[in-house]
């Protein structure tokens, strides 16, 4: 999962070497959460018009953690 979401936005950046996530442990609803960073020239093409590349970047993460029966939240930094 979490070199899905590393390639997801190292395509979207200008500067992937600058891509990194971390990730939490499950919480007690078994959510993993997982923190993306990019460089602050990036923020907004990670983040898109009124949050739209945002919100399909965690709901491709969504379908695939649901195809291996996780939850996951996708949190950009």
């Amino acid at each position: 999962m979490q070199e899905l979401l590393v390639a997801l936005a190292q395509g979207l950046v200008e500067d992937p070497d600058q891509v990194t996530v971390t990730v939490d442990e499950p919480d007690e609803e078994g959510v993993v959460v997982y923190h993306l960073h990019v460089a602050e020239g990036d923020m907004g093409r990670v983040i898109g018009k009124q949050g739209r590349i945002a919100k399909a970047i965690r709901t491709i993460m969504r379908a695939a953690a649901s195809r291996k029966d996780q939850k996951v939240a996708v949190e950009i930094d």
